[in-house]
């Protein structure tokens, strides 16, 4: 099913009659399947963050990871392209919730919906980072207060939770997209013409190594995004072919620079070796779940446990770094579970937490903060 957005209607001429009421927008069907594979990717970060990678985790287990997971550490290196996924997904319900939509409905809807578990999270991971029995370092007032609004990373400070860097990702592609479709108006011309200039910039962008250019275009990244957005457009019409290209090419361009920064040669002094074509085909696989659900192909994946999978995943990807640490060091050990005990215990904390975060924080902070944001300021009267 294609979704279609609204016309603006012109106001009325003064003195005649007034025009009729714009057509309220219409609500996309939800894509149960999509609910799913945001869980998935979350799921495959984590994997990453507890057994994929060295650094504080082997803190919490007392070893690295690789010797805790000797057969698996490898696969679980790959977690971290559950990002690029992440991304991919980003880029199709931008362009789904943005057409359509005027500006100040599209910052309410996003704000609203990223800003109450996050702010939560922030309090949370720095409270118990400050606990005397927790040995990991918490950041400095100053820098927990910047922290709350998500610009730590340009502006310099110490980052409260450590997958935050994608935030500041996507708060950039929301710019972008906002800017140059939402602001005038989202048609399917304007947004393809939006894919191919920024594609187009972004590569020209990596070439110069202008700092400004490549902070503000994201070349690295800019491809996921924009290929979520071509999947958009096949979404709405399967026989779109510009929209087939956009996703081609952003799947090139993916692929590169996922294998330019992620793949290297076998070297004892990395943690573990990621192969080129397992690099290209965890992305191509990401692309194209993304690409059956445009398709409609998952219809039949309309199960509401899915939408319970797509509401933990947010609050789930914020809190299971750090005080994932925290868990797997108190069951691993100091309860003396197995390590793969510990594994699956910690997951199922970290949903735990964010099934009440999603219960008791976003269900009424989320529409509250929205109804807010689109409260228009009233006129001052002139005496």
């Amino acid at each position: 099913m294609t979704v279609t957005g609204t016309t603006a209607l012109p106001e009325a001429a003064p003195g005649s009659a007034a025009a009729p009421p714009p057509r309220a927008r219409r609500a996309a069907p939800r894509l149960y399947a999509l609910d799913g594979l945001r869980l998935i990717a979350a799921l495959m970060v984590a994997a990453y963050h507890y057994g994929g990678r060295d650094g504080e985790v082997s803190h919490a287990w007392g070893t690295s990871p690789r010797v805790q997971f000797p057969s698996l550490h490898g696969w679980f290196a790959y977690g971290c392209l559950g990002v690029q996924i992440f991304f991919v997904i980003s880029g199709f319900v931008i362009c789904m919730s943005g057409w359509g939509r005027p500006l100040r409905s599209f910052f309410a809807s996003r704000a609203s919906r990223l800003l109450p578990s996050y702010w939560v999270a922030i309090a949370l991971v720095t409270a118990v980072f400050a606990l005397p029995v927790v040995v990991y370092r918490t950041v400095s007032p100053s820098d927990a207060l910047v922290n709350l609004t998500m610009l730590q990373q340009p502006l310099g400070a110490d980052r409260v939770l450590g997958v935050c860097w994608t935030l500041w990702a996507e708060l950039r592609f929301y710019a972008l997209f906002a800017l140059c479709v939402v602001l005038p108006g989202a048609t399917r011309h304007r947004v393809v013409l939006f894919c191919a200039v920024w594609t187009l910039a972004a590569a020209l962008a990596e070439a110069t190594g202008e700092p400004l250019l490549t902070l503000a275009l994201m070349p690295e990244y800019a491809p996921f995004f924009i290929g979520g957005i071509g999947l958009y457009l096949v979404h709405r019409d399967r026989r779109d072919v510009t929209a087939w290209g956009i996703v081609a090419v952003s799947w090139l361009i993916g692929q590169h620079f996922a294998v330019d920064r992620l793949w290297h040669a076998p070297n004892p002094d990395f943690f573990s070796y990621r192969t080129s074509v397992g690099i290209i085909a965890v992305v191509t696989v990401g692309f194209a779940a993304v690409a059956a659900i445009a398709l409609g192909w998952t219809a039949r994946a309309n199960w509401r446990w899915l939408t319970v999978a797509g509401a933990l995943t947010y609050p789930f990807y914020l809190v299971h770094e750090h005080l994932g640490w925290v868990a797997i060091e108190a069951l691993h050990r100091h309860a003396g579970l197995p390590s793969w005990v510990t594994f699956g215990a910690t997951i199922g904390v970290m949903l735990t937490l964010a099934w009440l975060l999603n219960r008791y924080v976003e269900e009424w902070a989320t529409p509250l903060l929205r109804r807010v944001l689109n409260r228009r300021p009233q006129p001052q009267l002139t005496p």
